[in-house]
């Protein structure tokens, strides 16, 4: 197995080892000059600035209605993605590149900038070790996913995987800088303040030199875990091999260069309001009311999380802050079977001992709702008599230590980011058959 995410100084993996095969596609892109500029079509992040303020996009070709359609049942939102897209194609608001094309794509907002490429990845099983999850997924989320994307036939968004590269400008570092330094294909600002550009690589040599240079990594899925699985699970699904279907729209960012951000994902319990929770609790973690400001309530959560497991519930106007569990409670509720530092993480210890014993909350879309904004989560969980948890994030190494190991944390344990903005390329199965080696 190649060495997850490797130091600046290690040696580079041999170069019969297999690694990451990007390859170029034609990617389908709107045509601004058919819906008035990108800006009004482009999304943030799903999980960010549309979902928190729970408004329908007003523009009639906002990629938002192909991603989250709205209908009352499954099988009206699958017919309507997929023909809202056919009629999209149809009348020229998306259209396919001319050429196969890798593509560099930029985001940046003050003085964080990110870059990184855009492509074709070939699907590697995790047995292999050369994209790595570090999440669980959730049954009916990926039910939910596959089946939109057999309706389209479409990836509608690139999963976000990082590697590690090295901060000299060769290979792929060297290619993106170089892109950079022309006009860029599209310029575009997302509502959440990010700026977006994004070029294309098409010149065979520079191809080469990015795909030479992904040859000797791995990557570790921050950000699409449910995705990736869903472009497993409809690879086995094909007859055909080679297909369309066994390659996944990703985008690559080399951390050496463009480090990720990684945050908490907080929980919504839709149906079980404060009062209850904390009854429930009982004397199974110690208990601390606050009666202060968000921010220096999650300031508290932060002090009481490096010391162990630390939760913050709100919901009923007020902050009540959980930490130093009854250690013979977890012992019975923590799964076994797991390493120590599996046991200690906080999501491990919030579903396997809150919501699965204390709270007996089954986990369904309609108990359990996830929130990557800790005000959003608190608004929803007052407006709703409803509780929200809010998180401390998990560090970085732990995560990359335990995906080095093959061991995944339950699902939605981390956020990491910059996540790309929606709309900016899809990829068709239909039209954009990566190019051959």
């Amino acid at each position: 197995m190649l060495d997850l995410l490797p130091g600046k100084d290690d040696p580079a993996p041999p170069a019969e080892t297999r690694g990451l095969r990007l390859l170029p596609l034609r990617g389908v892109r709107y045509v601004p000059e058919e819906v008035g500029g990108l800006e009004a079509v482009v999304s943030s992040p799903l999980d960010g600035v549309v979902r928190r303020v729970g408004q329908a996009p007003t523009h009639p070709y906002n990629i938002v209605r192909l991603i989250l359609p709205q209908a009352d049942t499954a099988e009206g939102r699958r017919r309507q993605a997929s023909g809202t897209l056919r009629a999209w194609v149809a009348e020229g608001i998306l259209a396919s590149d001319a050429e196969p094309a890798l593509y560099v794509y930029e985001q940046s907002r003050g003085d964080l900038v990110q870059r990184g490429v855009i492509g074709a990845l070939a699907l590697s099983p995790p047995e292999e070790g050369i994209v790595l999850p570090h999440e669980d997924v959730i049954a009916y989320a990926l039910e939910e996913r596959a089946a939109l994307v057999r309706a389209t036939a479409a990836h509608l968004e690139p999963l976000l995987l990082s590697y590690r590269g090295t901060v000299e400008p060769t290979g792929a570092t060297s290619v993106v800088e170089r892109a950079t330094a022309r006009p860029p294909l599209s310029v575009t600002t997302t509502e959440d303040g990010f700026h977006h550009r994004l070029w294309s690589i098409t010149d065979p040599a520079d191809v080469g030199e990015v795909a030479d240079h992904l040859a000797g990594h791995q990557a570790l899925i921050a950000d699409g875990h449910h995705r990736w699985a869903t472009y497993l699970r409809l690879q086995q699904e094909q007859a055909a091999a080679p297909s369309p279907w066994d390659y996944g729209l990703v985008l690559l960012v080399d951390t050496a260069l463009y480090p990720l951000q990684v945050n908490a994902i907080h929980r919504l319990l839709h149906r079980l309001p404060v009062s209850e929770a904390l009854a429930a609790v009982g004397g199974s973690f110690r208990v601390r009311h606050l009666d202060t400001s968000l921010s220096q309530a999650m300031t508290a959560l932060e002090e009481a999380a490096s010391t162990g497991n630390a939760f913050l519930l709100a919901g009923d106007g007020s902050y009540h802050l959980l930490d130093s569990p009854d250690p013979a409670l977890l012992a019975r509720t923590v799964r076994p079977d797991r390493p120590a530092d599996w046991r200690a993480l906080d999501a491990a210890v919030l579903h396997e001992t809150l919501l699965a014993q204390v709270w007996r909350i089954p986990d369904a879309a309609d108990s359990i709702g996830y929130v990557h904004d800790a005000e959003a989560a608190v608004a929803q969980a007052e407006m709703r008599d409803a509780t929200a948890v809010l998180m401390h994030p998990v560090r970085e190494e732990v995560v990359h230590d335990l995906a080095r190991r093959g061991v995944t944390m339950p699902r939605k344990s981390t956020s990491f980011g910059p996540k790309p903005a929606s709309g900016l390329v899809l990829h068709s199965l239909e039209d954009m058959v990566p190019a051959p080696e």
